[in-house]
């Protein structure tokens, strides 16, 4: 029976790793044909206004289903259907309510945050995005309630199925409104309608699976009927105490995750604050600014892949860390640390670096023209320290030092915030990529201070720092020479454009990886031991071994 719970939570888990991975990548993709139909004016106020939406939606779709989770599972585990009960229809108030207030909020409000982002052109798009709110919160609440009985496939089919119908919807809109000629605000509206379609989408898989749930707890009388006639008497009756006390409770453990898990929101929030009013101030009109904070922008979907690669390694460290500190198994702590710090740092520094020098042709493979190259160079290097963040947040966390990683990104935004003031008059949008930079490094460097004196971290220079940027400097090295070389093969076959961009991408992408990859072996940065902890661990070290020409 062990075993069987054991099994079905890994591969709940699975699936619900697989399905955040999925539905994050279509978000982060849908930006480039968004800017590639509508333009980077559109995409800059596109992003503007989502920024917004993203900012307060968390806590309805992150904190608040946790906390719902939480308590579900733990109602159920004491055989308590009326605690379940209970539970879900104060988290269903909560988020309702929580969401309405917001809707209300961005509706209302939106002269007034279109003044503070110094643009007119924004006041539509956010009464659009705001409407999202009506219909997300619900189908988190029913997320939280499935994964508190530990059903991981309603909230997965219900991720990627509310990401495929937005982007999808998003893009006819798109083409819709582009071809009648309609304006970079209107156009922006439409886009940002397909986050209420891609909310009603999932809500409409998570009523679905809630209307199946109730068909099987039928023979227990917990159909839809009894949950209608049992919410009217909580409301009514003497448990309205009862749903005032989960409320509160629920409030008081989703804050914390709340205010943790604001801090990459807030990032792009102070972006949007600050950006487009000091390009304004610098002497681009307003649409104009708005054209710059798109081309700004362009940068930020690759260097997210490489944030949720990160993510995804980093979830995997949590449970080996937090078992680890309940051994009281110092040394292990120790060794995984450094082994999670070092892969990571690698892995930030070198995609940061075939980046950068791949800049060029990536710009046109994407999105049709060099503007902002410099821009996205700078914006490549936060997958230095945003990885490495990442990771040290993670181990920070399965130590049981939550608060630290939250209060470590809130100071690397108000760092932004200093940064973007300085440096944007001077450098333009360059200078707020160049602030991103910046900004993640400190926050990983705080992290990996603290961690070091909560492990007794050491590492030798040429090990730890050395080692990485030596194959950081190869892996670019190949990249430029191949991509430079196919460039003018390229051109001399007369064959240009963003196909022959995608060409000289690809083959920079290729020589960069198998530079790596070689250099990785060589220089004996990835040793044999931890050659042998990966899939397939054996062979690779027989491989490695051969290369090196070692018996």
């Amino acid at each position: 029976m062990k075993t069987s719970a054991s099994s079905g939570l890994l591969r709940g888990a699975f699936i619900l790793g697989f399905a955040a991975i999925l539905s994050k990548l279509i978000g982060t993709l849908q930006k480039i044909p968004l800017q590639n139909i509508g333009g980077d004016s559109v995409f800059g106020i596109y992003t503007t206004v989502y920024s917004f939406y993203t900012f307060l939606a968390v806590f309805v779709t992150t904190a608040l289903p946790v906390a719902i989770s939480k308590y579900v599972a733990e109602r159920t585990a004491g055989a308590d259907e009326k605690g379940v009960r209970t539970v879900l229809w104060a988290g269903m108030l909560t988020a309702c309510g929580a969401g309405l207030l917001m809707a209300l909020g961005m509706w209302f409000c939106a002269p007034l945050l279109s003044d503070w982002i110094g643009s007119e052109h924004t006041l539509l798009p956010i009464r659009a995005v705001s409407l999202a709110l009506l219909v997300v919160p619900p189908m988190a609440a029913l997320r939280g309630f499935f994964q508190g009985l530990q059903q991981a496939l309603p909230t997965a089919v219900s991720q990627i199925s509310e990401q495929v119908l937005r982007v999808g919807l998003m893009v006819a809109l798109l083409l819709t409104l582009n071809a009648t000629g309609a304006s970079d605000e209107r156009i922006a509206a439409g886009a940002a309608l397909g986050s209420l379609g891609g909310g009603l989408a999932g809500l409409s898989v998570m009523l679905l699976f809630w209307r199946r749930y109730n068909r099987i707890r039928k023979a227990k009388k917990f159909g839809f009927a009894d949950e209608v006639r049992a919410s009217a008497e909580a409301v009514s009756g003497p448990q309205v105490r009862t749903v005032g006390v989960w409320v509160k409770r629920l409030l008081i453990y989703a804050l914390p995750v709340f205010v943790g898990s604001l801090s990459q929101p807030l990032l792009g929030l102070v972006d949007t604050l600050t950006v487009p009013r000091l390009l304004q101030d610098a002497g681009w009109n307003d649409l104009a600014s708005m054209e710059q904070f798109g081309v700004y922008n362009r940068g930020i979907p690759l260097v997210q892949i490489v944030f949720m690669l990160a993510t995804s390694l980093s979830m995997l460290l949590l449970p080996a860390i937090a078992d680890a500190k309940a051994r009281g198994e110092e040394e292990r702590i120790a060794v995984s640390t450094s082994v999670a710090l070092r892969w990571l740092w690698m892995l930030g520094l070198t995609a940061a670096a075939g980046l950068a020098v791949l800049a060029a042709p990536v710009n046109i493979m994407l999105y049709a023209d060099t503007e902002g190259t410099t821009a996205l160079r700078w914006t490549a290097f936060s997958a230095v320290g945003g990885t490495l963040g990442i990771v040290s947040a993670s181990l920070l966390q399965g130590m049981g030092a939550v608060r630290a990683p939250a209060l470590f990104l809130l100071v690397s935004a108000l760092l932004k915030l200093l940064l973007n003031l300085l440096l944007i008059p001077h450098m333009g949008i360059s200078g707020a990529a160049l602030a991103g930079a910046v900004s993640y490094l400190a926050a990983a460097l705080f992290g990996v201070l603290l961690l070091a004196r909560l492990t007794g971290l050491r590492g030798r220079v040429s090990r730890t720092i050395l080692q990485p940027l030596l194959l950081a400097g190869l892996t670019a090295l190949a990249a430029y020479a191949a991509s430079l070389l196919c460039s003018g093969l390229l051109s001399a076959a007369g064959l240009s454009g963003r196909i022959g961009a995608l060409l000289t991408s690809v083959t920079g992408v290729a020589a960069g990886v198998i530079a790596f990859a070689v250099a990785l072996v060589y220089t004996r940065a990835v040793s044999d031991a931890e050659l042998s902890a990966l899939p397939g661990g054996a062979k690779l070290t027989a491989l490695a071994r051969r290369m090196r020409r070692e018996v």
